[in-house]
């Protein structure tokens, strides 16, 4: 009898661990989207300013509830001040300036080579190998991202998409990749919760330094509500609950099978981007699209790469 109830209570926490990472990469598939309604106003350095800022107030309530010291030792305290400063300032900053230059969907797709990059970090930097699998769809995936950037007329159109700001959202993927294995690393021996609090505390800190003394303190008067919104909701929904969905599933189901949840975001974001913002993706944008999250697909499905951490 007890072996019953204990099966259907593992089944039922691995089914709200796969609904917990389902749910995640849904909400990241709207940070595009949000971020694009906010640069209607913002600046790209405040826009990424006030994301984080309410992201850090989404988590304040988890630290209070339980007042914890982080227990990082020095060395830890300078891998997690390392991986915040290329995750958010860098990462965040260029990532959302390539935004401002191309289109949502182009963006959400270009996004979608993530999965191939970490699979391309592990093979350097922890000694996995790929198979066949592996390297073709690291073929189709490159073919897809060739076939994007070369579609929809770059630079022919004030709002169209740029093979510039393509490419500037694909480099921040790739500078991700420090942070991901950089927070994998400190989340062996810490919470889940501790890094990425104390994560986005010194990057949002990161942040101002490196805003403000160009951009000046981020506007607060004559912003439409609508920009609020957008602002409120990535910092809340893209970035704090997000990331906090994410970790909590990822330690009730396998790495590998929850990565396929995360090929919701580039498809996610590029519909968006087509309905509600009229955005244009050519033939060879669906094709090459298509090409980039089956290949997502081939390298989350086959347990290959083990994605602990993501933070878009």
């Amino acid at each position: 009898m007890n072996t019953q109830i204990q099966t259907r209570s593992s089944r039922s926490t691995t089914a709200l661990g796969y609904g917990a990472c389902a749910l995640a990469g849904t909400l990241w598939g709207t940070g595009f989207y949000f971020g694009k309604i906010a640069l209607t106003q913002m600046s790209v350095g405040h826009m990424v300013v006030y994301r984080f800022f309410f992201a850090m107030l989404g988590l304040l309530p988890a630290l209070l509830v339980r007042p914890r010291r982080p227990g990082l030792n020095r060395k830890e305290w300078g891998l997690l001040l390392l991986a915040s400063f290329l995750g958010i300032p860098v990462q965040f900053l260029i990532q959302f300036y390539g935004l401002s230059l191309t289109t949502v969907s182009h963006a959400a797709l270009m996004v979608g080579t993530a999965p191939v990059i970490l699979a391309i970090g592990a093979t350097i930097f922890t000694h996995e190998r790929l198979d066949w699998k592996g390297w073709m769809a690291l073929f189709g995936s490159t073919c897809g991202v060739v076939l994007i950037t070369l579609s929809g007329g770059h630079g022919l159109a004030a709002n169209g998409p740029s093979l510039v700001g393509d490419m500037l959202v694909v480099l921040s993927v790739v500078i991700s990749l420090g942070w991901i294995l950089l927070n994998r690393h400190l989340m062996h021996g810490h919470s889940a919760m501790v890094v990425t609090a104390y994560g986005i505390l010194s990057g949002l800190i990161m942040l101002v330094l490196c805003v403000v003394p160009i951009d000046g303190w981020p506007p607060v008067h004559g912003v439409s509500g609508r920009v609020w919104f957008a602002l409120v909701a990535s910092g809340l929904f893209c970035t704090a609950a997000t990331t906090f969905l994410w970790n909590w599933g990822i330690h009730h189901v396998p790495a590998s099978r929850a990565g396929v949840f995360l090929n919701i975001e580039p498809a996610l974001g590029s519909i968006l981007g087509v309905e509600l913002l009229g955005d244009r993706l050519g033939p060879g944008a669906w094709v090459g699209g298509g090409l980039i999250i089956a290949a997502a697909v081939v390298l989350t499905a086959t347990g290959r790469i083990e994605a602990e951490v993501i933070l878009e």
